[in-house]
Parts: C-alpha cells; structure tokens; sequence
C-alpha cells in the first residue's frame, strides 16, 4: 500500500493512475489519522518552496510525519518540490525545510547555462544513478526524465547523493539518506522510465 500525501500541492491523481496501472494499491492521507498504519509515503510537491511548507505544516500532518520517517522509519520518497522540502532551506524562500537530510536548496546560476531558455530547466534530461541503487534498478542505462524547477538540491554529505544530471553544473537530481528517498525529477509525467522507477519504491 501506497499512501500520497495530499496538502494541497502535487498531483495525487497522477501518480494513482500509475499505482493502478501497476496493481499496486494506494490511498490518500489528508490528515494525520489518514497516516496511520502507513507503509510507504509520497511526498508530492509544485510551485513555490515556502507555499509548499506553509501548506504542510497547516494541514495537521507535520508532526505524524516526522513521527512515521524520523522514529518509524517508514519509506518515503518526495517529488520534486517534495524533495527539496526535505532539506534545510532554500534560496526560494525563508521558511525552514524538513530537515530530514542535510542539504540546502539552491538556485541554478543562470551565466553557467548554455540554453537559449535557461530557467527553469524544463524537459527530458539524463539521470546517471549510482551503481547498486535499488530505486533506479533496471534504470542504469539509457533512462530519461521529465524536469521542471530553477532550484537544485545540494546535499551536504556526497554520499546521500544517489543520481547526477547536468544543467549548467552537475547537480543532484536523486538522493537516499537511511529511508528518506527524493527525487527532482516527474516520474509521474517520465512515461515507462518513471513508472518502473515507482515500481522500485514499492518494491523497497
């Protein structure tokens, strides 16, 4: 089972269509009681870094969640702005983050981008995992996906950094710290390359 965090920001409906396409159940929590029992967590997440926080943090889930990833040490895996929420902070914005790996959120130099079209980095880009990462098995090679966001996630220990991809700079585009897994990338808009890769979620 498969719970999607839903306060308000993130395409829940996406990613059970893909769950349903797999066989694999999913729920939807909306509230801490809606947490219970969970078994797996998605963290989905758009937009702005601190609307994001300001939306978590009042819809009465804050605290349960910390309780299940922090103490229970449940799996949780956060999309794109639900990544960088798990850092400390972010250049986008003044609130806190998670603190659940220790990283800062950072904006892309635009003078290091070659693109026409430099921000945001938006469209189909390589992701180059480490090897052994059970998250991007059958993903090694040849897997792209779909990107959209200005702000990148600099981990503070290199080993929490689990995939590389280029935008300008290299950057992480992937990271696992114990059970805490986020990537910056849609796997919900990256076609068969995403949907294995939240194949390999449930699997963990």
């Amino acid at each position: 089972m498969i719970t999607l965090v839903d306060y308000g920001v993130g395409n829940i409906f996406a990613f059970q269509n893909v769950y349903k396409r797999l066989d694999i159940p999913t729920k939807i929590a909306r509230t801490a009681a809606d947490l219970e029992g969970a078994e797996k967590l998605i963290l989905p997440g758009v937009g702005a870094f601190d609307y994001a926080m300001e939306q978590l943090n009042s819809s009465g889930m804050r605290q349960k969640l910390d309780e299940l990833v922090l103490e229970k040490n449940i799996p949780i895996i956060g999309i794109c702005v639900g990544m960088q929420m798990m850092g400390n902070r972010s250049d986008e914005g003044a609130s806190e983050g998670l603190k659940w790996i220790d990283a800062d959120v950072l904006k892309f130099d635009e003078s290091l981008i070659q693109q026409r079209t430099k921000l945001p980095h938006m469209g189909w880009n390589d992701v180059s995992p480490v090897k052994g990462q059970p998250l991007f098995e059958g993903l090694e090679k040849e897997a792209i996906f779909y990107f959209l966001h200005s702000f990148y996630f600099k981990c503070n220990n290199a080993v929490d950094s689990i995939a590389i991809s280029d935008y300008g700079i290299p950057f992480t585009s992937a990271v696992n710290s114990n059970n805490v897994y986020g990537i910056q990338f849609h796997p919900e808009k990256s076609h068969q390359y995403g949907e294995k890769l939240l194949h390999n979620f449930a699997k963990l």
